[in-house]
């Protein structure tokens, strides 16, 4: 074999691989009639084929530019030009591989647990637009949840560039939970989907500089202000979490930050999260001006029995000494101050939560107990099913078959899925 026979071998296999990957539905992935209740909306699959056939042009336009003349060319060159369509295609492969794992799973046994988590993301969104119509620019994707190693949920938010996809940009949010953790109780989820939120509102930006000019107008303080300005994006999420599911999402935080002394009252420099200490304070003074007084001094009393700074801590003291000086005002400024992004409401004026909402949500975990309706919006619902699991009265698995059994009545409306799959003929280009 000459020289010429193997490259054009090389990009005669290549040719092959083109139109691989660009089309993904419900049976390609393996869903059965029994998991279509399960499965994302079609506008889901749409997206991402629309999204594969870009990439698809993509490596075709690279494939077609190399293949007319690559005979004449140094080999080097041909190497060269054959790396860039196969540039294009790890793109296309990576994309495909994201659609394919998070629709797939739909057909596993986490399916129904992950379609009652959509049905809660979904209903976080709805409860804004009731509250303040108009306020996303128009119909959004909603979120879809998947399973995945590690210790906590986490998002990946609608557009951001990903370096998993090597800087394509994300169609629709996606929150990933941990697989130990697909029980609908986790009010962590809830922070998840505000994180969602926030993007989608607009609001990123605006916030930040309101906590930074906040902080430094309190403190003169620049170190303050760039901390409490890093945990911004952290400090809106744990808020308006507690606006989506009320005094029950505080205590599951709370639950979810307890860990040994030292890491618990260690300071990270340069992160994003709050430090576990500090931030309970955040969400005790959250419910103290939602008027849940009470729960604020409980969540406190239990908090400051956990961890006592006077056992040691590694809190620079500038923050330590902040707590009741700062986050007030940072509480303030995040939740209750006006934003010109939602045409001059507050985050309270969007996400409402009252009294009447804590006093169904307790009537939810009621009747829970008995594995009854409760009829409570998804997002309360998850609230109620902390509330069971605390109270003892029914057994985890049993309240999470419970509640995964009245989301997925929720669902029984939802839009057609995708259509079944049909396969394409490969369009291979030839080459001599």
């Amino acid at each position: 074999m000459n020289l010429q026979r193997f490259l054009s071998a090389k990009i005669r296999g290549l040719s092959a691989r083109l139109s691989r990957l660009a089309r993904v539905d419900n049976a390609f992935v393996g869903l059965r009639p029994q998991d279509m209740p399960h499965a994302p909306s079609q506008q889901h699959f749409d997206t991402a084929n629309a999204r594969l056939a870009q990439a698809e042009q993509r490596i075709r336009a690279r494939f077609d530019q190399m293949l007319p003349d690559w005979q004449q060319r140094p080999a080097q060159r041909v190497l060269i030009d054959v790396a860039l369509v196969e540039r294009e295609l790890d793109r296309a492969r990576r994309l495909f591989g994201m659609f394919y794992e998070v629709f797939a799973q739909r057909g596993t046994s986490f399916g129904p647990s992950l379609a009652a988590h959509d049905v809660i993301a979904e209903d976080c969104y709805r409860a804004v637009r009731r509250a303040a119509p108009r306020v996303f620019d128009g119909p959004l994707l909603k979120p879809v949840c998947y399973m995945e190693h590690g210790y906590s949920p986490a998002t990946m938010r609608r557009g951001v560039a990903l370096s998993r996809l090597l800087g394509e940009a994300n169609p629709f949010p996606l929150i990933r939970i941990p697989w130990d953790r697909d029980q609908p109780w986790q009010s962590v989820f809830l922070h998840e989907v505000a994180h969602n939120l926030q993007a989608d509102l607009g609001i990123w930006r605006e916030n930040r500089q309101a906590v930074l000019r906040r902080t430094m107008g309190k403190t003169r303080d620049p170190f303050l202000a760039t901390v409490y300005g890093r945990w911004h994006k952290e400090i809106f999420a744990d808020l308006a979490a507690i606006l989506l599911g009320g005094p029950a999402a505080a205590w599951g935080m709370a639950d979810f930050l307890a860990h040994p002394q030292p890491r618990t009252m260690t300071y990270r420099p340069g992160g994003a999260h709050p430090t576990a200490y500090l931030r309970v304070y955040l969400l005790a003074e959250m419910l103290r001006r939602l008027g849940f007084a009470r729960d604020a001094a409980r969540l406190l009393r239990v908090w400051q029995n956990l961890y006592q700074p006077s056992a040691g801590h590694r809190i620079p003291a500038a923050l330590m000494l902040s707590v009741p000086r700062i986050v007030p005002d940072v509480v303030d400024e995040i939740a209750f101050q006006t934003r010109r992004n939602l045409a001059q409401r507050a985050l309270a004026d969007i996400i409402p939560f009252s009294r009447d909402d804590e006093a169904a949500i307790r009537e939810g975990a009621r009747l829970l107990a008995s594995e009854r309706e409760t009829g409570l919006p998804p997002r309360h619902l998850v609230s109620a099913a902390h509330y069971a699991i605390v109270d003892g009265r029914i057994p985890p698995r049993r309240l999470a078959h419970c509640v995964i059994g009245q989301l997925s009545a929720r669902m029984a409306s939802r839009r057609p899925r995708a259509a079944p799959y049909e396969p394409q003929p490969a369009l291979l280009h030839l080459v001599s």
